[in-house]
């Protein structure tokens, strides 16, 4: 392994490629570690059963934003403005018209709640109507939103999310983990299967130690989830401390995918959506035939994900299967198998889905941004301000973080160890 780089990235996912990209640009020399075999973390495209489809992130969300599509685009890569699937429900379902208006009614007056609850306990729980018949369905959604329950919530956080989102949400085609593993530029060099053990300041710069050896730079930028961050992976230097409890501040969720093959002709329609039981804080969102694929993709949050977390993917594969028999009947069971699940929350790389800030604690996403003596410089989606919980937010902090280390360079100043951390 070369010895000295400029910069060295912690992270292959979207925002060390973002922070990658930039540096590139600023010609920076640029080492990316990555404790996986693969390019994209989260963003992680499959091929399956001969279709392209997204175990992680998806949806290009505020795609008129979104720096992605830029990317894509001028990559040669398709983005579908369509309406996304869960705005067409299926025309195979009986649906109940009135219990799915109280639903979305129940939902959307939790979050006018939350702006009540935010200046006080910030608990986006404390916003559920007492007794309340769909607070199940509320759950549900908050699950698919922020991977936890409505107790783990900062209600703050969830509403500033919330207000910054376009409502845009547009599709690729050969999959967004495709895209993101492909933007990678080639000037950096990648080391895969490497996790870095330890990182170490030195007199002018960085040590980042691995199990085959340990390299320099002038700087780093560790992306990494707030799960490996938090807990005991990577050794950081003792003064990291603040940042390590900023990421224990912003847990990752639960949010899981099945994947089912539609093996023979059935009247499931294309580019369509259907959802689960409506009282259930378990129930899966159904994505049928995207892109006219013979394939059903069921996505669980929260409760429902812990199923596969706890239970396996048998029972996962059941608890879709007996939703899908609900909605379509009995004949739909021997027209369904199983393709795929995800396991986000057991890869001991990641460990979970994206963060979520905790009551109180919404500060944290600021803090956990902050450069460690101008040297170490932190990203990834859980230190942008409110695209967290996205890939584009991922990138974006990327070349935050990206543009700190370049400035860093041109400084060249190193701090005074006794430099307050988090100084305004």
């Amino acid at each position: 392994m070369a010895s000295e780089f400029d910069v060295v990235i912690v992270g292959g996912g979207a925002a060390g490629i973002g922070a990658a990209r930039r540096l590139a640009a600023g010609a920076a020399s640029t080492l990316l570690l990555e404790a996986s075999s693969r390019i994209g973390g989260r963003a992680y495209t499959q091929d399956l059963g001969g279709y392209p489809l997204d175990l992680g992130c998806e949806w290009l969300h505020s795609g008129d934003r979104n720096a992605w599509v830029g990317i894509a685009e001028a990559s040669g890569f398709t983005v579908d403005r369509s309406d996304p699937p869960w705005t067409k429900a299926h025309p195979g379902i009986v649906q109940d018209e009135d219990g799915q208006k109280a639903a979305w009614r129940a939902y959307g007056d939790w979050e006018e709640r939350l702006r009540m609850v935010a200046p006080g306990s910030d608990r986006a729980s404390d916003a559920l109507e007492p007794g309340g018949p769909w607070n199940g369905y509320v759950r549900a959604i908050a699950g698919f939103m922020s991977g936890v329950a409505p107790e783990c919530i900062s209600a703050t956080d969830y509403l500033t999310y919330d207000d910054a989102s376009t409502g845009k949400n547009w599709n690729l085609p050969l999959g967004y983990g495709t895209l993101v593993a492909a933007s990678l530029p080639s000037s950096a060099t990648v080391r895969l299967a490497t996790p870095a053990e330890r990182i170490d300041m030195t007199g002018d710069g960085v040590e980042v130690t691995t199990r085959v050896g340990a390299v320099r730079a002038k700087a780093a930028i560790l992306t990494v989830s707030t799960a490996v961050l938090a807990g005991d992976a990577i050794r950081l230097p003792s003064g990291v401390d603040p940042w390590r409890e900023a990421a224990a501040a912003l847990p990752l969720g639960r949010n899981e995918k099945i994947f089912l093959e539609i093996g023979r002709d059935t009247a499931f329609g294309p580019d369509t959506h259907a959802y689960g039981n409506l009282k259930d804080p378990r129930s899966a969102a159904y994505s049928i035939r995207p892109n006219g694929w013979p394939v059903i993709e069921a996505f669980l949050g929260g409760e429902g994900a812990g199923i596969l977390d706890e239970e396996g993917p048998a029972a996962g594969f059941a608890f879709v299967a007996s939703e899908l028999v609900g909605l379509f009947g009995s004949d739909v069971a021997s027209a369904i198998r199983p393709l795929a699940a995800t396991s986000w929350s057991r890869m001991a790389s990641i460990g979970g889905a994206y963060s979520c800030a905790l009551p109180g604690q919404s500060d944290a996403r600021a803090r956990l941004a902050q450069p460690f003596e101008n040297r170490l410089f932190f990203a990834g989606e859980a230190t942008h301000p409110f695209d967290f919980t996205t890939a584009h937010g991922a990138h974006d902090s990327g070349q935050r973080a990206a543009d700190e280390a370049l400035a860093a360079l041109r400084n060249s100043h190193v701090p005074d160890r006794r430099d307050p951390p988090f100084a305004a």
